[in-house]
């Protein structure tokens, strides 16, 4: 069984040599370990530092093409070097490598298709109350949308099966965390955490730069991704709104009709009219947006055969990265 440690970097070059150093060299099940490091269109050396580290695969992008790209990029290459299980971790040795076993031991046993690390994030210590408490409540969302156990959703510490890494389509151009649980919970695969520890910190988050950015961002991409899996149930749910208050208002023409003064209140009818179109029209853009989640199935299930045929070959899908 092979295992590919991916890397995804931007400027990683002083951390970088502390990471690959602190990387398991074996582990009881696997057979072959290798190294991948991601170049996100690094200025500074680290795709000549990898090199002369004894990385066993560097993909570099011309220009920065944020995370997110990077993490899907790693996975096509893993892919396409036959890895069978592939491990993300962070170039600024945020992660600890002892951990990589526990990590992919619900893999090896067939007990899991993804897993991720629990950072336990009330015991990071450089880690505000507040950062604590929307990591923790972003978890709670994403558990609820994807269906999973996940305790840790944010975290980038993570390991994947094959047929899950092929099956996953990234869309987000920030980042990758979340989107994937919810992609995995929706599509059926095992997703379980383990505990993890993390390392001191060595330099200030290049993704959590802003916190209401960050909330904001995240927030839309958990209600896309749930949008793209359950869109006819969203919009049945907002249809609901105004059929609810279109009958309010027939109840209180009925009313006022009962007791002889029907006349005076006719708006409420037309009022109520026009909310039952809007119900009725949002109804219509479910059934729309349904079947485009159909399509969009057939599309994921095409491109998982193209990353993964049948016969067990992988395929990368990217061309833009220099191998």
């Amino acid at each position: 069984m092979k295992l590919i440690i991916q890397i995804p970097c931007y400027n990683e070059e002083a951390t970088l040599p502390e990471t690959l150093a602190d990387l398991p060299k074996a582990i009881e099940g696997i057979d072959i370990i290798e190294t991948l490091v991601i170049d996100d269109g690094s200025s500074d050396r680290t795709a000549s530092v990898a090199r002369s580290l004894g990385v066993d695969h560097v993909v570099r992008f011309a220009r920065n093409r944020g995370l997110a790209f990077a993490f899907a990029g790693g996975l096509d290459a893993c892919l396409n070097a036959g890895a069978d299980i592939i491990v993300n971790t962070d170039g600024d040795h945020q992660y600890r490598g002892s951990s990589i076993p526990d990590l992919v031991g619900p893999i090896v046993r067939g007990e899991a298709d993804m897993v991720v690390g629990d950072r336990q994030v009330d015991t990071i210590q450089h880690f505000s109350w507040l950062k604590k408490w929307l990591q923790k409540l972003g978890t709670r969302v994403v558990r609820w949308t994807s269906a999973t156990d996940v305790k840790d959703a944010t975290s980038g510490f993570r390991a994947l099966s094959r047929q899950a890494a092929a099956q996953l389509v990234v869309f987000s151009s920030y980042t990758y965390t979340l989107e994937t649980i919810i992609q995995a919970g929706k599509r059926g695969l095992v997703v379980t955490s383990v505990p993890v520890t993390t390392n001191p910190k060595l330099r200030e988050s290049r993704l959590i730069r802003n916190i209401p950015n960050y909330v904001i961002r995240s927030a839309v991409t958990i209600l896309r991704i749930f949008m793209m899996y359950e869109s006819l149930k969203v919009f049945t749910l907002l249809s609901l709104i105004p059929l609810l208050a279109a009958l309010a208002l027939f109840a209180r023409y009925l009313y006022y009709f009962g007791i002889g003064q029907g006349a005076g209140h006719v708006q409420s009818v037309v009022i109520a009219s026009g909310l039952i179109l809007i119900s009725f029209q949002a109804l219509l853009l479910g059934l729309l947006a349904d079947l485009i989640a159909k399509n969009r199935r057939l599309s994921e299930d095409v491109h998982y055969y193209v990353r993964y045929r049948a016969d067990g070959t992988p395929s990368s899908s990217r061309d833009t990265a220099e191998q």
